[in-house]
């Protein structure tokens, strides 16, 4: 249930993942986005590959941006190869937040050597606005379901991290 968008990918060198940065802050600049750099000496990021746990375990480094207050923070957090692998729940914030999310990673793939993208919005896919309001409709129509079969359920919840938990 949601509309998050995923990504992974490693970046060309460490000077891509400077540029990267630059370009990140100049859009959130721009779009009066709450940002800070970051760098941690030793950093546990829990990653998956073909449905297994593949733990990075070492030096990170980028920026965290804040979309939207009703969106995930939207982290582009590298280990010390410049692999990336992250997401960001967009379903409770507006459908700009999203198609600008979008934007931003467009504004940076090309620092990337690989980059994956999955939408659950379909959106980086389809460039359908159309296809993601249906998801986003979809979403909430599920939501409300979920919690006429269990009126114990509630949500959204905001963890201290940013990250949101939809119902519980």
């Amino acid at each position: 249930m949601g509309i998050t968008i995923h990504f992974e990918g490693k970046l060309k060198n460490n000077e891509n993942f400077d540029l990267l940065i630059r370009k990140v802050i100049e859009f959130s600049q721009f779009e009066n986005w709450e940002y800070f750099q970051f760098e941690n000496d030793n950093k546990i990021l829990e990653r998956v590959r073909n449905d297994e746990d593949w733990d990075y375990e070492g030096l990170t480094k980028g920026i965290q941006v804040q979309p939207h207050e009703n969106s995930e923070p939207l982290n582009f957090e590298f280990d010390k190869d410049l692999y990336i692998q992250e997401y960001c729940k967009t379903q409770f914030a507006e459908i700009e937040t999203h198609l600008k999310i979008i934007e931003l990673i467009k504004v940076i793939q090309d620092n990337f050597e690989t980059l994956k993208i999955f939408d659950e919005g379909e959106f980086w896919e389809t460039n359908d606005i159309n296809l993601l309001k249906e998801h986003w409709e979809n979403f909430y129509i599920a939501m409300n379901e979920a919690i006429e079969e269990n009126n114990e359920l509630q949500g959204p919840f905001k963890m201290e991290n940013g990250r949101i938990i939809d119902l519980m």
